[in-house]
């Protein structure tokens, strides 16, 4: 059941979730809330001083109690690529919106990752982005109501896509 109040946009960092969401929702006259953002916000620090400060354990539980307690009306969301980790941040996000996918290629994705320490990627010790693009892929697709395979296609072109999901019903 999709519910046309709230799109959350899920997918790996560099996927263009804050890309395409303030430009769906310029499109749709929604407002836009960047998860990451609202943490920055709320903790008065960077991701990676939450990150260096906290440790992932101590930065996770706080991406999952700002996610959990998102409130917001005709909103595009984009919360931080691991928000799928957190059955709790997921289930309130999936009821208050509609989840949407922006599945990216292992190959696209490392060619549009810079630096991931200051991306604030999340990555245990040990772990390549390979690991961490297998690990969470299963997650983001166990979560969407939609998926949009951005193979090929521009930011417009995937915008133009949702706008029509989203102002056809």
């Amino acid at each position: 059941m999709m519910n046309a109040d709230n799109i959350t946009l899920i997918g790996m960092p560099g996927s263009g979730k804050s890309t395409v969401g303030v430009l769906l929702a310029k499109r749709l006259g929604y407002s836009f809330v960047d998860s990451d953002l609202l943490i920055q916000e709320k903790e008065q620090r960077l991701l990676k001083d939450i990150i260096a400060e906290e440790g992932l354990d101590g930065f996770m539980e706080i991406e999952n109690r700002v996610n959990s307690e998102l409130e917001a009306k005709k909103a595009v969301i984009a919360p931080g690529g691991s928000v799928i980790y957190y059955a709790e941040a997921m289930d309130h996000l999936s009821s208050i919106s509609t989840v949407v996918y922006l599945k990216i290629s292992y190959e696209e994705l490392e060619e549009r990752l810079g630096n991931l320490v200051d991306r604030g990627v999340v990555l245990k010790e040990g772990m390549t982005l390979k690991d961490l693009y297998n690990e969470r892929v299963p997650l983001y697709e166990k979560y969407a109501e939609i998926t949009v395979d951005e193979e090929g296609k521009a930011a417009g072109d995937i915008v133009d896509y949702l706008r029509g999901m989203f102002t056809d019903r």
